[in-house]
């Protein structure tokens, strides 16, 4: 009943949140036995979490990236590292949104601030709008992938997982998904006959090759000063820092310092320095130092206006995990959890079946759902599936997120679908017809992330065994 309660709801065209709270609420109405203030109760003991603290700073991190010129210095950055090679500017798009993933934490962000300035950059350099907007929305999926991830904590915090090791489970598989994106680039390059949008500059593709060396070797300096000459790891950081500061002024880079920000917050998460919570407050602090005092690209007024919109969307995400919360709760309590993890273990008890069983569920659900309401909604049922075939959560946590990514991609809900087209101008079933090819590496990178568990896993356990 309570399912149907839901779905006629839904249908109806309400809100995905408020049908959730609704259809409970209807529920324990029409079954007296539980009072209706468990509703209340349920909702708000949903988001007096902790984890969850971090939504907001994550959000306004990636608002305060994207509104005070970051976008512009990645893509300048991209553009000179590989802008260059045949399709460059493809190659570009991909590039930046792997850098700009590790500051948003969203597939939305990307699209709407990095994808404005690649749309319109590879149009004017005569690209079909079609294939701006298919590799743009492509690369968009990374924003989740790559930490920090909006998606990630909201699943750790159903999942009870850590999200550093969702964080740390997400860089191997973004490089993968990259680089198949990168791949899919080239060939239609060398299918379609294109070039370099760029002339090649040795000096501006050196200093593009020393921004990279700088953002790598950096962490591993400091790592080395404290592991092996003991030095005390706050003083090294800071003065790293302050050489790091110095080193941008002196050589005018044009990407490192907002390049170093998921290395900060990975950094400070496995050498324990602060939590993932704590970390996202750190990323929005990182992101006023660079914005208000270094670039100073951000004004008081401007400021304002990005705080006001981090509140509107943080409580949009806050009331769908509250809704979430007491539908699950109904979910668990009228037995439909039970019910499905029966049905599915009398379906099959192997691991690969129910994954591709997921798969298929959950790239269904993506269409139709905003990913945070999806997860809270299909993690409940889902994971003690998973517990019981033995399928570790960390992994199945990226499996979700990525599924979820490529609804994202898809009418009748999918909001980068509507972002990008109302970003380039073009109908909804054009940007459709537009993705449809970038479909084979994202489906590729899915089905390979999800039967090879050592992708997503390595990196956690050795990063938990040092």
């Amino acid at each position: 009943m309570l399912k149907i309660i839901f779905l006629v709801l839904l249908s109806g065209g309400l809100p995905v949140a408020m049908a959730m709270a609704a259809a409970s609420l209807i529920y324990l109405w029409m079954n007296p036995s539980s009072p209706p203030f468990v509703v209340i109760h349920r909702m708000v003991s949903g988001i007096d979490s902790f984890p969850l603290l971090a939504v907001p700073f994550f959000i306004l991190a990636g608002n305060l990236m994207n509104t005070s010129g970051i976008t512009h210095r990645i893509y300048g950055y991209a553009l000179s590292l590989v802008g260059w090679l045949k399709g460059g500017l493809g190659h570009v798009n991909v590039v930046g949104s792997v850098v700009f993933a590790g500051m948003s934490g969203t597939a939305i962000a990307d699209a709407a601030g990095l994808g404005t300035i690649e749309i319109k950059a590879m149009t004017d350099h005569g690209y079909d709008p079609e294939f701006a907007v298919g590799v743009t929305a492509a690369s968009a999926t990374l924003g989740p992938i790559i930490p920090p991830s909006l998606p990630f904590v909201i699943y750790g915090m159903m999942a009870n997982v850590s999200v550093g090791s969702l964080f740390l489970a997400g860089i191997l598989p973004g490089g993968i998904m990259a680089i198949l994106m990168m791949l899919t680039v080239a060939y239609f390059a060398h299918k379609n006959g294109w070039g370099g949008d760029v002339v090649f500059d040795w000096g501006k593709l050196s200093k593009a090759l020393t921004e990279t060396l700088v953002v790598i070797g950096w962490p591993l300096v400091i790592w080395w000063l404290v592991t092996e000459w003991n030095a005390p790891a706050q003083l090294t950081v800071v003065v790293g820092l302050l050489v790091l500061f110095a080193a941008d002024k002196l050589f005018r880079f044009q990407a490192v310092l907002p390049i170093m920000t998921p290395v900060l917050l990975i950094g400070g998460m496995t050498t324990g320095v602060f939590t993932p919570t704590e970390g996202a407050i750190a990323a929005c602090v990182w992101a006023l130092v660079l914005g208000l005092l270094w670039y100073r690209t951000l004004n008081f007024k401007l400021f304002v206006k990005i705080c006001l919109d981090t509140v509107e969307t943080t409580a949009t995400v806050l009331f769908i995990v509250a809704a979430a919360s007491i539908f699950g709760w109904m979910l668990t309590a009228t037995g439909v959890t039970a019910a499905i993890s029966q049905w599915v273990l009398g379906v099959t008890d192997q691991p690969w079946q129910f994954l591709l069983l997921a798969n298929l569920l959950m790239l269904f659900v993506g269409c139709f759902l905003e990913p945070t309401a999806a997860i809270t909604i299909l993690v409940p049922i889902l994971l003690p599936i998973c517990r019981q075939l033995g399928i570790d959560p960390v992994h199945f946590g990226l499996v979700m997120v990525l599924n979820l990514m490529i609804g994202l991609l898809h009418p009748p809900m999918g909001m980068v679908l509507f972002v990008l087209a109302r970003v380039a101008k073009l109908s909804v079933e054009r940007t459709t017809m537009a993705i449809l090819p970038w479909l084979v590496p994202l489906l590729g990178s899915l089905l390979l992330i999800t039967y090879v568990p050592a992708i997503s896993l390595w990196l956690p356990q050795v990063m938990s065994s040092t």
